[in-house]
């Protein structure tokens, strides 16, 4: 096996047009995810298909311009802006003779290096077996031998046998040790229940800016970067409205087009915080121009997780890049429905602070 990617690689990247109509931003945003994980991008390799090659998700040629490509750029990695199947994967490092991984193990390795609490940290073990399991059933065959061990496997036990089992146990583990978070979270909700408290989630596409808006607002000092996934672990504060109200406002991971289905399971008790908000303060980046795309993306993610019938308050961030002016937008009910704000130049963050106040007496109609 090739050495599994630690960060600081030089890759070639591969990028395939299946008629998308936003492919090409698509392959900017993905050119962001490999920088964010610590990679040097040497070369993109490009190409259209109908439909994926079974063997080697792209066709004989376009393989051999990628391959020729590693060698002219001593590349380390590929990286498919794709999932591969396990068989693919294998059957491309065969033919490249270098570590190719897909968009899942890259946002996995992502999140590896953010995390931060020791709940985050499971999550993201979790999210990364889970993933690997995938691989040792169906792709690594040449761990199909027997192979001696002193006290780890029984008569006739293969070495893929005993991965499988360790696996497994290490899988259990992780769950159980999630389960006693996810019920000491139900705990703290339970108290804020019976102290009546009004809770908040800042959700929204990754690098919306959230987490400056989160640190704005409550003079926290969660980490903020201008880079995809800086937050991963859920931050909640007390934020004090004016002299009566006060909320209790928590900061989440963001979301992304494609976000593996292992990483949403494995962060269920991250997202929980989510699931029970009285209130999602949906942020945007106003100044993105797929920015209707990330809310939608957004919104998919929540209705997996069940949290699409909370009610939102849109946040339009970024205003000053777009040289807009802080704002109310009401629906046709005079409620208000969106906010416009600089959460980094800390504009309209009295105007938000006053539609907090009005969503506690009078919930946004759900959406």
């Amino acid at each position: 096996m090739f050495d599994r990617h630690k960060g600081g690689d030089r890759a070639v990247l591969v990028c395939l047009d299946f008629g998308e109509p936003d492919y090409r931003d698509g392959q900017e945003e993905f050119v962001q995810l490999v920088t964010s994980a610590g990679v040097t991008p040497l070369a993109v390799v490009e190409g259209k298909r109908s439909r994926p090659d079974p063997a080697y998700f792209a066709g004989t040629g376009k393989v051999e311009e990628i391959a020729e490509a590693v060698r002219a750029q001593e590349a380390e990695l590929v990286i498919f802006n794709h999932q591969l199947s396990p068989a693919q994967e294998r059957n491309l490092e065969r033919a490249m003779q270098c570590r190719v991984i897909d968009r899942t193990t890259l946002i996995l390795d992502i999140f590896a290096q953010r995390a931060r609490t020791a709940e985050g940290k499971l999550q993201v073990e979790l999210a990364q077996l889970s993933h690997i399991a995938t691989r040792l059933v169906r792709g690594w065959t040449h761990l199909e031998r027997q192979k001696g061990g002193i006290g780890l496997r029984g008569p006739g036990e293969t070495q893929l046998e005993t991965d499988r089992r360790l696996l497994g146990i290490r899988v259990k583990r992780l769950k159980a040790q999630l389960e006693t978070v996810q019920r000491q979270r139900a705990t703290q909700r339970r108290a804020r229940e019976r102290r009546n408290e009004f809770s908040v989630s800042i959700v929204g596409y990754t690098n919306a800016g959230k987490s400056t808006l989160f640190n704005t607002l409550t003079k926290a000092r969660a980490y903020a970067a201008d880079q995809l996934f800086a937050t991963l672990d859920t931050t909640s504060r007390k934020l004090f409205l004016d002299h009566e109200h006060s909320v209790v406002i928590s900061d989440t991971v963001g979301f992304i087009r494609a976000l593996p289905h292992t990483l949403v399971a494995a962060f269920r008790a991250t997202l929980e915080e989510t699931i029970q908000a009285d209130l999602l303060l949906h942020v945007v980046d106003v100044n993105h121009p797929l920015r209707e795309m990330q809310v939608a993306e957004v919104n998919k993610v929540l209705s997996e997780i069940g949290a699409e019938r909370i009610p939102q308050l849109m946040v339009w961030n970024k205003i000053d890049l777009k040289g807009l002016t802080p704002a109310v937008e009401p629906d046709e009910y005079g409620r208000i429905r969106a906010v416009r704000v600089s959460a980094a130049q800390g504009l309209g963050l009295d105007l938000l602070r006053g539609a907090l106040v009005d969503s506690m007496s009078q919930p946004i109609e759900e959406q």
